[in-house]
């Protein structure tokens, strides 16, 4: 049995909330709601959004929490941080000392620096071996 949508809302309100977003992501699901309301059946919705029954089920519930406003893409939270707060200070403390010693002479004189990186100059596409 499909949620059921709410009533505080007609597909006349959702279609003007499309007209003004400026995200056409939420834009199409309000579409797809407003077609529910109209009495479109839940795959015709998913048809309109270009997904799958599962995916208007949760936009109906994310308009369920938080109305249209629900319907826009929200940030992924993305993998947590690997490194704390002393890990990162040990690292920039030893990458300033790293930074501020003198050059070792890497790329001397008869040497060049090039986008594969630091080898003798002989004319050829990628550096020989010292």
């Amino acid at each position: 049995m499909p949620i059921p949508l709410w009533t505080d809302f007609a597909s006349g309100g959702l279609r003007a909330a499309a007209r003004q977003t400026k995200d056409a992501a939420q834009a199409r699901r309000l579409l797809a709601l407003a077609a529910i309301y109209d009495g479109a059946s839940r795959g015709k919705a998913a048809r309109i959004g270009g997904v799958t029954l599962q995916i208007v089920r949760d936009w109906v519930l994310r308009y369920h929490a938080s109305g249209p406003a629900g319907l826009v893409d929200r940030k992924a939270p993305g993998q947590a941080a690997r490194l704390n707060d002393v890990h990162r200070t040990a690292l920039q403390r030893r990458w300033r000392a790293v930074r501020s010693r003198p050059s070792m002479g890497w790329c001397a004189v008869g040497w060049s620096t090039s986008a594969s990186g630091c080898g003798r100059n002989t004319g050829s596409r990628w550096p020989s071996k010292p």
